[in-house]
């Protein structure tokens, strides 16, 4: 599994003109998964997601959580993080996983993180066509790949 997580102040998606989700402070994860991936890389994942401390303290550094701060998630699927890009000008997307794959460890995710959290979160539309709308507080981008794990 592949994450893009954005520290924002404000985060929205919208399907066909409705929005689907919207938070303020939290988290905006794009969610890419691969064929190979299990439940195994969705708790690791989810847990370091939860308890990553990125958010400034009362000396401005990054030292809460998400649930330090009460922060929220909008979760985005995003397969388009696999892309392969070596070869020509199209990117080829043969490493995502196609839904029936997919579509379970999505939900999965959700049900995982609504869990740590401790509260419902906030997502777009597995497959739609999104619109997603985001205000990167710092700006703060972490790139996380579970095939990149470190042993802690």
């Amino acid at each position: 599994m592949r994450a893009v997580i954005q520290r924002v102040s404000q985060a929205s998606c919208t399907v066909e003109g409705q929005i689907t989700g919207e938070i303020q402070n939290g988290f905006m994860i794009l969610l890419g998964i691969e064929e190979t991936d299990n439940t195994d890389d969705l708790q690791w994942l989810s847990q370091k997601i939860v308890n990553m401390r990125i958010f400034g303290d009362e000396n401005g550094l990054m030292n809460k959580s998400l649930a330090d701060v009460n922060g929220n998630i909008l979760l985005i699927s995003q397969f388009t993080l696999y892309a392969q890009t070596k070869k020509g000008n199209r990117p080829s997307f043969i490493r995502a996983a196609k839904p029936p794959i997919a579509i379970p460890l999505y939900e999965e995710m959700i049900v995982m993180l609504e869990s740590l959290l401790g509260k419902k979160i906030a997502t777009g539309i597995f497959g739609a066509d999104m619109k997603v709308a985001l205000v990167n507080d710092g700006p703060v981008t972490i790139v996380m790949d579970t095939k990149d794990k470190e042993n802690f």
